[in-house]
């Protein structure tokens, strides 16, 4: 089959080349009865390829069921995907059969499968494994014949990491592996769907259909589309209804477009985890390095009064320049002012600034100026505190779970 007639028939607008692969992939893999993995960011339109993929299969004929996992509580979505007994829990006033059961011999599509709880995860191993379920409040095992074609537009890898997915079910779904680029990677399709969208609203509400000029149409090449083809349809839609001017500007497409001042930079791509920073630990190194700083300035000054010389004018006038560099530092750092301040002690020829010594033993007293040390100390200190806590543990130290659990594992911590 051609592929524009495949894009005919799903309504599916665009020539990039990762869209046009993506469709060959899901038109060639539909005819098996292989579990297929979707993945891309939100409104990508995820959902349209897996209708494709049950539509060119054998079991067209049979029941086709969508299920957004995200927006199923977690208490239900075992009963919602593999039904219950009658008395299973409270509020089973009857028998109930689930997803898997009333979709035998047809397709199940489990979009955002990756916020599905763990314990669910774990039946639905099962189920591609072995083809066979358990009811809710039930001891028997039945069996089922569905295809399952699973979306997520979460990082499984990542999310593996953290603990929040299961491996052996990340690789059972990812048999087929489907990737649907986001809009900001198909260039002028952004114009092409703009102009179907503008067409369609047009018809809708009886009135002439929306125009980009020049200019517009480069802020819409530029941005970042990060709601992709939903954001896309919904601004044309608010353009065509409250604009009056049916020819759009630059200045007026920038009043629908979030954060479009920021559009025009490069769009930065796969970027570095470790890059992931808190302010808390900018914070950080910053006291680190104003403390290294004051340490530096002790050993200059003890050096300056030891080696400044036997001349009296030489000596006074060191001490003049001391006495500056004091108050340059105090002025800027006033808690210095406690822990290194100048005596003045009067003499028959002339006052001079007496500065205290620093002996070797204040040396061997401070503390590791490493920054990551300190941070190794705080991270122990949090998780000690919250016996182990992860999630809490990173609320106290103003950092990611996520960022935690690298942490974690780069220090080498074990509590």
């Amino acid at each position: 089959m051609e592929l524009q007639d495949i894009k005919n028939r799903f309504s599916v607008i665009g020539n990039s080349p990762a869209l046009d692969r993506a469709i060959d992939t899901a038109w060639r893999v539909a005819s098996t009865d292989l579990t297929v993995l979707i993945t891309g960011e939100s409104g990508t339109g995820k959902e349209v390829f897996s209708k494709l993929i049950h539509s060119f299969s054998a079991r067209k004929h049979g029941a086709f069921i969508a299920v957004n996992c995200g927006a199923i509580p977690e208490g239900t979505i075992d009963s919602e995907l593999f039904g219950h007994e009658k008395g299973s829990f409270t509020g089973a006033n009857e028998a109930r059969k689930g997803y898997f059961e009333v979709a035998g011999g047809g397709t199940i599509f489990l979009d955002e499968v990756a916020e599905l709880p763990l314990q669910t995860q774990v039946r639905l191993l099962r189920v591609l494994e072995t083809g066979e379920f358990i009811k809710v409040g039930s001891s028997k095992v039945q069996k089922t014949d569905v295809r399952i074609v699973a979306a997520t537009n979460v990082n499984i890898p990542d999310a593996i990491e953290r603990g929040k997915f299961r491996e052996d079910l990340y690789y059972r779904l990812n048999t087929v592996p489907i990737k649907i680029p986001p809009l900001r990677e198909r260039g002028h399709d952004i114009l092409l769907l703009f102009r179907k969208f503008a067409s369609d609203f047009a018809h809708k509400y009886n009135m002439p259909p929306i125009r980009l000029d020049e200019s517009s149409q480069q802020m819409m090449l530029s941005y970042r589309w990060p709601g992709n083809i939903r954001q896309l349809k919904n601004v044309t839609e608010q353009i065509s209804i409250i604009e009056n001017d049916r020819q759009i500007t630059a200045d007026v497409l920038s009043r629908y477009l979030p954060g479009q001042s920021n559009s025009l930079l490069p769009v930065k791509t796969n970027q570095d985890s470790k890059a992931d920073i808190s302010e808390r630990e900018i914070l950080y190194k910053v006291l680190f390095d104003m403390k290294k700083d004051m340490v530096e300035m002790k050993k200059l000054i003890l050096d300056m009064i030891q080696h400044g010389g036997a001349d009296s004018h030489l000596k006074e006038d060191n001490a003049q320049l001391l006495t500056r560099l004091y108050q340059d530092v105090h002025q800027e750092t006033p808690s210095v002012q406690q822990s290194y301040q100048p005596v003045v002690q009067s003499s028959a020829v002339h006052s001079e600034p007496y500065y205290p010594p620093v002996t070797e033993h204040e040396e061997v007293e401070e503390q590791s100026l490493s920054l990551e040390d300190q941070e190794k100390e705080l991270i122990i200190k949090a998780l000690e505190k919250y016996r182990g806590r992860r999630k809490q543990a990173a609320a106290e130290l103003g950092i990611s779970e996520r960022t935690l659990y690298r942490k974690i594992k780069e220090y080498g911590i074990n509590l």
